[in-house]
């Protein structure tokens, strides 16, 4: 009798690994990621080839296949353009099978790929686009935001300079969709602290002048500016502050979105005792230190950014919902996705939320002086670390229509 049932439990198992395998549905042949974003202007130093690099480090890690189909990368520049990034996204996934969209860089381009990615059901996965909006009023079904937004910076950034002090801003923006969500939340976390916003000024994209701009900042008489940019925008800003003294004349200046190339960029005789907020620090453990010191010795030396390692994590967690469903199409493996908790080198039990929000900790940061860092990249100091749940904003607050209120 015991054999019986042995052998029928054998065939129960066998007949539902076999519907598994007949229902298992991957499109073209193959899981094809493809990494759009900017690699050749002011964003592609946090993002760029970095980015493809990471994608192909987790294909590699995850062993090259997935349900025994191949798992392929390809890459392009959108050059910041949100029609280009339109158009070659739907050229992948018309012509070339591309099964999800990773990276995006700015959020302009973000915004505009919602629509195509949930039209042609594929899944887009975010982890350098600062709006928040992309978990908000904007949320599809098909798209992860991982990392970090505007909100989730703000709220820690903004918040311990406030409750430092720093009860008077002024705010130097890039005049994009992304540079003004990271003023916008800024102004909020300000004057939810109790602080006040003097003045805001808008500067666009690529700018390599800004005297003007930091002029008006200190004649405004704040004690603080806030840099509302990104990538070179926000390097030449930080410069340029040093070259005016700022520091040295009482004036503080917070960056709503660095990532550490631009501490490098910098170098630390200039960065030194900034203080940012960031959603990954390569040297936090040894788990992070490994993986990234295996990144660095193939990026010619240079530490991955939190848009990186980002890249890294979705690509991982996507194969792992592709295995879990056995399927790639978008809708589902979006799902599934959500259902799992992140677990990898990287990131630890992270949730994704029902609107696509990761809910990773933010890390408050201070950079350290040249005297402190005892080597090559070794740029911060971890002041505070804030969870997900309290550093991101609420789900109740969104206003994302897949949110069942």
């Amino acid at each position: 009798m015991g054999a019986q049932r042995m052998a029928a439990l054998g065939a129960a198992a066998m007949t539902s690994l076999l519907a598994f395998a007949a229902h298992a549905e991957i499109s073209g042949g193959a899981v094809r990621f493809g990494v759009l974003n900017d690699q050749s202007g002011v964003y592609s130093d946090f993002g760029g080839a970095g980015s493809v690099l990471a994608a192909q480090m987790a294909v590699e890690d995850y062993g090259g296949t997935v349900l025994g189909k191949p798992v392929e990368v390809i890459s392009g520049d959108h050059q910041n353009k949100p029609d280009l990034a339109s158009s070659l996204a739907r050229r992948w996934m018309d012509d070339e099978g591309v099964d999800a969209i990773l990276e995006l860089t700015t959020s302009a381009a973000a915004l505009a790929l919602q629509q195509i990615a949930e039209e042609k059901n594929r899944a887009m996965l975010v982890t350098s686009a600062s709006s928040p909006a992309l978990t908000g009023k904007s949320c599809a079904a098909n798209t992860v935001h991982w990392g970090f937004d505007s909100y989730g910076l703000s709220s820690v950034a903004v918040k311990a300079t406030v409750q430092e002090g720093g009860d008077s801003w002024f705010f130097i923006t890039g005049d994009n969709a992304g540079s003004h969500a990271q003023e916008a939340q800024g102004i909020r976390f300000v004057q939810e602290g109790g602080g006040t916003v003097l003045g805001t000024v808008r500067h666009p994209l690529g700018t390599s002048d800004f005297s003007s701009y930091i002029l008006q900042a200190q004649g405004s008489g704040a004690k603080v500016t806030g840099l509302a940019n990104a990538g070179a925008d926000t390097i030449n800003a930080m410069k340029q502050a040093g070259e005016f003294a700022v520091a040295q004349n009482g004036q503080t200046v917070v960056p709503m979105l660095a990532f550490i190339t631009d501490i490098d960029a910098l170098g630390l005789q200039t960065a030194q005792g900034i203080n940012l907020a960031t959603a990954f620090y390569w040297d936090r453990i040894p788990e992070t230190r490994a993986w990234s010191e295996r990144f660095m010795e193939r990026n010619h030396g240079r530490a991955p950014t939190m848009a990186q390692a980002g890249v890294y994590t979705l690509v991982t967690h996507y194969l792992k919902a592709v295995e879990a469903t056995g399927s790639d199409a978008g809708d589902a493996v979006v799902a599934q996705m959500k259902k799992m908790p992140v677990n990898d080198p990287l990131w630890q039990d992270v949730k994704i939320r029902e609107d696509g929000r990761s809910l990773n900790p933010i890390y408050l940061v201070q950079v350290k002086s040249p005297a402190e860092s005892k080597g090559p990249w070794d740029y911060y100091r971890i002041l505070a670390t804030v969870p997900g749940d309290k550093a991101f904003r609420p789900l109740s607050e969104g206003e994302c229509p897949l949110v069942k209120q």
